[in-house]
């Protein structure tokens, strides 16, 4: 899993109150991370194409996995990085990699079902959609944390 396999990264800092007493990142503050890695992916998807939103659907996490490979410790800035890596009939996944430098820190994937907001139903993910994340997905990098600077 290498930073130049993702299309989009964003940073964030390590705060005192994520830390344990021990310096160290705890570890239910990485799925953290990764939500804000992906929040910043569907922002930066609907500045991309503001036409490409679904209206009454919704995407919920139904599955999410994390690979620890070494720890972040208070004050780090951290790359959080995300890229499609499947999208199905009513689901997609995401390879999520957060990194300090160069180091990966930790890996994973996150998969979410595109539903009915009332009934909680899955639901076919629409075409209009499936160009915008594809289209996406296919241009330069993005890298939220140089545009903020």
């Amino acid at each position: 899993m290498q930073q130049e396999d993702f299309r989009f990264s964003t940073s964030l800092r390590v705060r005192w109150a994520e830390v344990d007493m021990q310096g160290i990142v705890f570890n239910g503050h990485y799925l953290t991370y990764a939500d804000v890695g992906i929040t910043e992916y569907f922002r930066a998807l609907r500045e991309a194409n503001p036409a490409g939103d679904i209206t009454g659907s919704e995407f919920f996490a139904v599955r999410t996995l994390l690979e620890y490979q070494a720890p972040a410790r208070f004050d780090d800035l951290l790359d959080v990085r995300v890229r499609l890596a499947r999208l199905g009939n009513s689901s997609m996944q995401f390879a999520i990699g957060i990194y300090r430098d160069q180091e990966l820190l930790v890996k994973g994937e996150i998969v979410y079902v595109h539903a009915d907001t009332e009934s909680r139903r899955p639901q076919t993910i629409g075409q209009r959609f499936r160009d915008t994340i594809h289209a996406f997905e296919a241009v330069a990098p993005v890298d939220t944390a140089s545009a903020q600077a």
